[in-house]
């Protein structure tokens, strides 16, 4: 071989080897820096591909160095991670290996979360924990959903304002009750009409009330009641009813205790207690067990003056009440009373002359008091 041939020869050869060498470094991220691996696994790696970037709180950091397949279908996917020595003062065993994405539409790249101070190292080889990746495929799946669910909104929003024309248009053509009072004037005089005499009707109940409280205030400057009011310190009427109730509340009572008027006063026109103590069964009873409502229903006899006796039986339900609520601790809220007067009406709940104390159970509705049925009356 010539001396020119040979010359040739080595040059091609010296070109070979510096191109091969130019590959094999240009292969090798960190051939002149210290390294040590990780290691994370993952059930999809969602198109990461080797030599990717690796990056630390954003940083690059190191690169993908290989990417191997699970020798079971149980198993991952297993990612080896070649990272720059530095990272050991920030990468712990609970730091957190996940793919993510540039953009929308970029590259994949693993990203590394900082461990925790207290954490251990890691070591050459660790296998840290990794996360699932977020998959483009499932965020147009959700976005689709979200789609559906606004064009399904649209069509009920779209349905609802034809209904509505629908109701406006017979409203105007006159169909229908609110179509009819507004496109006829004799209807709408005749509501009004009606309007008219409910207003006359709740005229003549506050005359009515204004006059049971004129009754109240003669009743109490009359010469054989003024004592009962004078006595109990009572300077208005509607002292007597604000714990008055106008009727029994719903349902069967569960305890009844009764007496007669001369069990616990004096005569038959006393207002004065006597023999209290005989009261006390009933105040126990309300202090140890629960109940909703206890009322005290009070009835003369059927001799004697209406009225006098209606505010007998007022002041003697109001005597009673207050021994009760001065003695006995308990929610005296829940205690009402009942004046019947004669009990002309023959209630079964109260003989003429007697006092019964009937607790109703809890969840009874209590009835107004005439106190308030009177100020609503009169408002």
């Amino acid at each position: 071989m010539s001396r020119v041939a040979r010359l040739g020869a080595f040059i091609v050869l010296t070109l070979a080897l510096l191109a091969a060498g130019v590959f094999m470094i240009g292969s090798k991220t960190y051939l002149f820096r210290s390294t040590y691996q990780l290691k994370a696994q993952f059930a999809d790696v969602a198109g990461l591909a080797v030599g990717a970037d690796v990056r630390v709180g954003g940083v690059h950091s190191g690169t993908v160095h290989s990417i191997d397949l699970p020798h079971r279908p149980d198993e991952e996917v297993t990612v080896v991670m070649d990272m720059d020595r530095s990272t050991h003062e920030i990468v712990k065993q609970d730091s957190i290996a996940s793919i993510e994405t540039e953009g929308l539409l970029g590259s994949q790249y693993l990203a590394i979360s900082f461990g925790s101070a207290g954490q251990a190292e890691v070591r050459d080889g660790t296998l840290i924990q990794s996360k699932p990746p977020l998959r483009m495929a499932d965020l147009l799946v959700k976005a689709n959903g979200i789609l559906s669910s606004s064009q399904q909104a649209i069509q009920d929003a779209t349905e609802a304002t034809a209904h509505l024309n629908s109701v406006s248009a017979k409203i105007d053509s006159g169909q229908g009750s609110v179509g009819a009072l507004i496109n006829d004037r004799d209807l709408y005089n005749h509501l009004t009409q009606s309007t008219s005499g409910l207003q006359a009707t709740i005229i003549q109940a506050q005359a009515g009330v204004t006059d049971f409280r004129d009754n109240m205030e003669a009743l109490k400057h009359n010469f054989f009641l003024r004592g009962y009011f004078k006595k109990r310190g009572y300077e208005e009427s509607s002292d007597l009813v604000e714990n008055e109730i106008d009727q029994l509340p719903a349902g069967a009572p569960s305890k009844t205790f009764t007496y007669s008027s001369n069990q616990l006063f004096d005569d038959k026109d006393s207002v004065k207690l006597h023999h209290q103590q005989s009261l006390n069964e009933s105040g126990d009873f309300l202090v140890k067990n629960s109940f909703g409502v206890a009322v005290i229903v009070v009835s003369s006899g059927m001799e004697g003056d209406t009225q006098k006796d209606m505010v007998l039986t007022q002041v003697r339900a109001m005597m009673i009440r207050e021994y009760l609520v001065q003695h006995f601790g308990f929610d005296d809220s829940q205690l009402k009373t009942l004046a019947l007067g004669k009990n002309a009406t023959g209630s079964s709940h109260a003989a003429p002359g007697s006092i019964r104390i009937l607790i109703f159970p809890a969840g009874s509705i209590v009835p107004p008091s005439k106190a308030t049925l009177a100020g609503v009356a009169l408002k």
